[in-house]
């Protein structure tokens, strides 16, 4: 791990509090009809654009991931540079407002390799959506990728199902690779998840192997919402994960 990755708050010792805490593809979908969606930033990521220079190289044509994409507008910020943007979200309803509130037109078609999934296309072709689990994409058939962005990803995927996530993860990088994730730092005895309490260690152990794994940034991401949590710190960590 890179010498950056020094921290104010240490990483907590109960890593094992949150191991078997689990949520169906079903808890997923209902946040989005009952909109508890907190977790959906309206006008981005902040982090994310104070380092999209870093992370878009000033390159022409890049194939960019965004997995759990949700309605993340990085998406259009990416594919407005000209970019291929390629994202996966169980919610239909994520999907079709993401469309909606760019103002952009759309076709949707099944997807014939995984049971009532679906790929939504935007008219000018550089954006497609995947509506099915992260865990049932390769079979898609996806293609590789220059960049993947994982804001909110790494942490909402089960513990107990980490392993099987960075695997597919690692499948989609293409050589010379740029992998942002950002990892959230809290009491995970005060606060069950998600989003979960993804350590050091734990980037460490799933990429370590493969990926070099820099910490860019650091930042203060306690909100007055992040009370209910029971929670009185919340710190947000950008990692760049290259190749070794």
């Amino acid at each position: 791990m890179d010498a950056t990755t020094s921290l104010d708050v240490k990483e907590h010792p109960d890593t094992e509090v949150q191991r078997n805490r689990v949520l169906t593809l079903e808890d997923w979908q209902d946040k989005w009809v009952t909109r508890h969606i907190g977790f959906h930033q309206e006008q981005g990521h902040q982090l994310l654009k104070k380092h999209l220079d870093t992370f878009l190289k000033g390159q022409c044509g890049l194939r960019v991931f965004f997995p759990l994409c949700g309605k993340a507008v990085e998406m259009k910020w990416c594919a407005d540079r000209g970019h291929t943007v390629v994202g996966v979200e169980i919610s239909e309803i994520g999907i079709r407002e993401f469309f909606a509130e760019q103002n952009l037109s759309y076709t949707e078609e099944p997807l014939n390799e995984i049971a009532g999934a679906k790929v939504f296309k935007s008219s000018s072709g550089n954006i497609s959506l995947y509506c099915c689990s992260m865990f049932d994409l390769p079979r898609a058939n996806i293609g590789k990728f220059d960049r993947i962005w994982d804001r909110g990803s790494l942490v909402a995927i089960n513990p107990c199902d980490h392993d099987r996530y960075a695997d597919i993860i690692l499948s989609l990088l293409k050589k010379g690779f740029l992998y942002f994730v950002t990892v959230l730092y809290y009491d995970p005895t005060k606060h069950t998840g998600p989003p979960f309490y993804v350590p050091d260690a734990e980037l460490k152990r799933l990429f370590g192997t493969k990926c070099n794994i820099c910490c860019l940034e650091e930042a203060d991401a306690f909100e007055e919402r992040h009370k209910a949590w029971g929670v009185d710190y919340l710190l947000e960590k950008l990692y760049l994960l290259t190749e070794k």
